[in-house]
């Protein structure tokens, strides 16, 4: 089970990855790449799995529990949507607005800052 934890882990750092490092990346032109898109799937569904895993290890009980994992939720929905909106518009050769493709860099590394920072 830990190994299987510890699997989803890798994939997650991967997602955030991909969400942040494409930004970061394109910072003097910005835009979402479809890969960003992709990467915050990745980390939505890995983060689900986990989030079934750490009850089941016993690692994590109680509301905090909930309500971290609940924001950090929420935040890779809107970085998903972004993300959908952004990779859309991209593969039709429209232009993404700035201000859509610092929001989904930003939110993915205000995500990541939760991730480590929250005990």
């Amino acid at each position: 089970m830990d190994l299987l934890f510890n699997v989803m882990i890798f994939f997650h750092v991967i997602g955030a990855a991909m969400v942040v490092g494409i930004w970061i990346a394109n910072m003097k032109a910005p835009t979402v790449h479809p890969r960003q898109f992709d990467g915050a799937i990745l980390q939505l569904i890995t983060g689900i799995v986990m989030l079934g895993l750490i009850p089941a290890l016993g690692w994590g009980t109680g509301w905090e529990y909930y309500v971290r994992y609940g924001i950090k939720f929420l935040f890779g929905i809107v970085i998903a949507i972004a993300a959908f909106i952004g990779a859309r518009k991209h593969r039709k050769g429209e232009p993404v607005s700035t201000g859509l493709a610092h929001a989904v860099g930003g939110l993915g590394l205000i995500n990541i800052g939760l991730a480590t920072l929250w005990n």
